[in-house]
């Protein structure tokens, strides 16, 4: 039975807390709603106060006038009693009977219009229990209350009190006017009259019933006209946000609907001109992206013809440059490189004019990384052979994945060629390992490291950290931008971390299955896990991302880029 309970109380708050969150989402969400209930609440709170002051109002009126007819009945009651008990002992016996006679007669005796006013009454004649006497009385004596009484008798004045008496069963609110009498005897009769409020009551709880349901009624008026109201401003908003969000998923025709001078035709004339100039510019940088990527791919295909030729003219120097003197042997040695550095550029730029056009396609295989891996390693080898750079290398064997290998190798390549380069002869660490979800490469160096903001801006086109380093691996400063569309298309990531003076690190993480989508990865970035990180976002399968770079944006001229990439190598 306890865990019945527990199960129950479990549920119910489950329960209230799911309620809660739906109610809180709704209330965030509307508007509307949110200006109707407030509005609610106020105009409440304004009601109640409103209603209050005048059930107030009315009930002082109310008991101020029953006073004033009760205090005029009684003081007719007083002269009337007096007149007929001016004769009268109320100590000789049979006095009990002549005071019945007086109430009687008082009762049915014919006022004027002001005693009238006072409605119903009792009346009570007593002598009380003084200077050892027994007590003389006529009328519902046992209503009166003693504190009144005391009053009376003590000093001998007009006194009143508010009561509640119980009358057939029922509590009724009365007044009290009490007042000495004189008689013929030595002891004064105290005379009272008992006036009840239940009519008085009854108004004011008319009233009160009046002023709630009309203040419901009120509540409820307000409710609808503050909703329509509210609709009518609230309406062209959600509009207004819904075809935003239109626009935002690229339906780039989309308007607000302008009706009339007011605000808010204002507002939407305003926002179909600002989603005009947007739609403007769009197709602006459509095309011109449409055109730089035909002007790279163009140029890349023009240069290979001349290259070709120039390659052929090379290699013939080249292979006789025995029978050259020192100088021309020197000048055809360096021709034969620079043309090795300038066919990898031509590669590179069509590779991304591929991957820009959203061409590039996935061969996607089951093949062992570590292969891959060691492939790309021993590609740069040589390079890391000439700086005297030390490549340590930890790659565990069976570690299999769904991945292109001639894409994930030359994103391997790109960065060890990379930590090498910034390395300055220190070790370079390349890393493998994976888990049930995911495999990473995670490339280290002790070099100089990144300013802060620098990771951020590694895998643009052309970006250098360091503007007057000369590169020993001759790249075409696309390597990384091609790395981070490679490991996109197959919905992984690339990300980096560095810190001046502690080197950096570059973590490539797949997914080991193509298509799956990634939510951790199986190495740590940088000197600790909890090393900030800038990651890739991860798009569909085969829908690479295309980002802007300040070097890429309208104005710049790929020509220059390519020509100014020359030079320096140069």
């Amino acid at each position: 039975m306890p865990g019945r309970v527990r199960r129950g109380l479990a549920q119910a708050r489950q329960l209230g807390a799911e309620v809660a969150e739906a109610s809180g989402a709704v209330w965030r969400r509307s508007l509307q709603l949110r200006v109707v209930i407030s509005t609610l609440a106020l105009s409440t709170a304004v009601v109640l106060v409103l209603g209050l002051v005048l059930q107030t109002q009315i009930a002082q009126r109310l008991v101020r006038g029953k006073e004033s007819d009760t205090l005029l009945r009684f003081e007719a009651g007083v002269s009337l009693l007096e007149r007929d008990l001016s004769g009268v002992d109320p100590d000789r016996e049979g006095a009990e009977g002549e005071l019945n006679n007086a109430l009687a007669q008082l009762t049915s005796a014919d006022s004027d219009g002001e005693a009238t006013a006072a409605g119903e009454f009792r009346a009570v004649l007593t002598t009380g229990r003084r200077d050892g006497g027994g007590e003389v009385s006529s009328g519902p004596v046992e209503d009166v209350p003693v504190e009144l009484r005391r009053d009376v008798g003590d000093d001998g004045t007009l006194a009143r009190q508010y009561v509640t008496i119980i009358q057939d069963g029922a509590a009724v609110p009365t007044l009290v006017v009490g007042q000495p009498v004189r008689t013929a005897g030595p002891r004064v009769l105290e005379f009272y009259m008992l006036f009840p409020l239940d009519s008085e009551q009854r108004t004011l709880g008319l009233v009160q019933s009046t002023l709630i349901v009309g203040g419901l009624l009120l509540l409820l008026l307000l409710a609808g006209i503050v909703s329509i109201v509210t609709r009518l401003v609230v309406r062209p908003v959600r509009e207004a946000a819904e075809i935003a969000e239109r626009f935002a998923d690229g339906h780039l025709d989309e308007r607000m609907r302008v009706q009339g001078d007011d605000e808010v035709a204002r507002l939407g004339e305003s926002y179909n001109e600002m989603a005009q100039s947007i739609q403007t510019q769009i197709r602006q940088l459509e095309e011109f992206g449409a055109l730089q990527r035909r002007f790279t791919s163009d140029v890349s295909h023009e240069l290979r013809t001349p290259l070709t030729t120039v390659r052929m003219a090379a290699d013939v120097l080249y292979a006789s440059r025995a029978e050259l003197l020192p100088a021309l042997r020197r000048s055809s040695e360096l021709l034969v490189t620079e043309l090795d550095r300038f066919e990898a550029l031509l590669a590179d730029l069509l590779e991304i004019s591929r991957l820009d056009a959203g061409v590039a396609d996935l061969v996607a295989e089951r093949v062992d990384v570590r292969a891959v891996v060691l492939r790309a390693v021993e590609a740069v080898r040589g390079i890391a052979d000439e700086t005297g750079t030390e490549l340590d290398l930890d790659l565990p064997d069976g570690v299999y994945a769904e991945i292109d290998n001639r894409r994930v190798e030359r994103i391997v390549r790109n960065l060890v060629a990379n930590a090498v380069d910034h390395g300055e002869g220190r070790p370079v660490r390349v890393q493998l390992a994976a888990d049930e979800r995911a495999v990473a490469v995670l490339v280290r160096d002790q070099g100089v490291g990144l300013r802060p903001g620098e990771a951020a801006l590694v895998f643009n086109r052309f970006w250098r950290a360091e503007e007057s380093r000369a590169r020993r691996s001759g790249g075409s400063g696309l390597g990384l931008s091609i790395s981070v569309e490679d490991a996109r298309l197959h919905g992984g990531w690339l990300q980096a971390w560095g810190e001046i003076g502690r080197g950096a690190a570059f973590r490539l993480t797949l997914p080991r299955v193509a298509g799956e989508t990634l939510t951790g990865s199986p190495l740590p970035l940088g000197p600790d896990a909890h090393a900030p990180v800038v990651s890739t976002p991860t798009p569909p399968r085969g829908r690479p991302v295309v980002e802007l770079s300040p070097q890429w944006l309208p104005g710049d001229d790929v020509a220059a880029d390519v020509e100014a990439e020359l030079e320096e190598q140069r």
